[in-house]
This record gives C-alpha cells, sequence and structure tokens, in this order.
C-alpha cells in the first residue's frame, strides 16, 4: 500500500503543528523551512486543510495556522482522509470498470471483500493513532503499543511451535 505525497507532507505539516500546539500559530514559511518543502506546496497543503477543518488561519502580523482542538484529539485517520479519501471507496468498482459501464464482476467479486477488509481495518488502527502521538519522537511512537494492530510482532510473522499447526489469517466473510 502508497500513500500519495499530499497525504504524506500534508501529515508533516499537522505533526509540525502539533509540536507547537503551545506556542502560538506557524506560519507557511516556517512549516516549509522546518519540512523542507516549497512555501507553495505547503501553502497547498494547509489550504486543503483548513477547508477541511483540521487547521484553522490567523491572519495579522503574528498569524499563521495553529490546530483547532487539541493534537490528542484528531485521528490520524481524519487527517488522511481530508487528504486523499478513503483507502477503499465503496463507488470504487463502478469508476474502474474498464470498457464496460459496469465491472464484469459486479454480481459475484471475490476481491471487493479484501478491499473492505483492509479499509476496516486501516481505518481501525488509523482511527487509535492521535496527532499527538506522532508529535512525539521515534522512539516513544514505536513503543506505543495501544495502536498495533491486532497480532503484531515485532520484526517478522511468528513461526509456529514445532508440532503445532500454522494459524489462518481471518476469513474475508461480512466485509
Amino acid at each position: 500500500m502508497r500513500f500519495t505525497a499530499q497525504e504524506e507532507y500534508g501529515l508533516r505539516c499537522m505533526v509540525q503543528l502539533a509540536r507547537h500546539e503551545n506556542n502560538g500559530p506557524l506560519t507557511i514559511q516556517e512549516i516549509s523551512r522546518s519540512e523542507k518543502l516549497t512555501t507553495a506546496y505547503v501553502g497547498k497543503l494547509m489550504r486543503i486543510l483548513r477547508r477541511g477543518g483540521l487547521v484553522r488561519s490567523i491572519h495579522g502580523p503574528t498569524g499563521g495556522y495553529r490546530l483547532p482542538r487539541l493534537a490528542s484529539r484528531i485521528s490520524i485517520s481524519e487527517i488522511l482522509a481530508i487528504l486523499g479519501g478513503r483507502l477503499f471507496e465503496p463507488r470504487y468498482c463502478q469508476k474502474f470498470s474498464g470498457d464496460e459501464t459496469t465491472c464484469a464482476h459486479n454480481a459475484a467479486c471475490s476481491i471487493r471483500p479484501l478491499w473492505g477488509v483492509l479499509e476496516a481495518v486501516t481505518e481501525r488502527i488509523l482511527g487509535r493513532i492521535t496527532l499527538a502521538n506522532l508529535a512525539s519522537d521515534e522512539r516513544s511512537t514505536r513503543g506505543n503499543r495501544s495502536w498495533r494492530a491486532p497480532g503484531a510482532v515485532r520484526g517478522s510473522a511468528r513461526r509456529p511451535e514445532p508440532g503445532k499447526p500454522r494459524e489462518h489469517p481471518p476469513s474475508f466473510r461480512g466485509a
């Protein structure tokens, strides 16, 4: 899975605002400097985030951008939805039907449930991670077990004990 540049850099701009939430607003130039992005691109990202209600602009000589609420109350899921939309849109199959008006597999699709499960799991995890979590250092973020994926372990997948059968992933039914 890949995230767009807009999602990644928009999220980075939000992290900068979260790190400065108690120090007043940040200007586009300050965010641009700290993230090594052009001011035009940061301006574009901030417009998207402002229209989505995730940042507030303050006018005047001491103005800039700030969060409209505490970083601990803004989920990463919410930010990514504003910057790029959902991972799997229910209307996806209608938009990408090939040469036909509807998908050839519309009635009996075996792939659509996979996208639905991935959307649900991703949404559940990203909904638990807040902007405040990401505003801390990498070591703290990496050690935060409260938003790890169910069954996630450090490093590679767990191997079954000798003589025990492998566990299979949950089925896609009900997605």
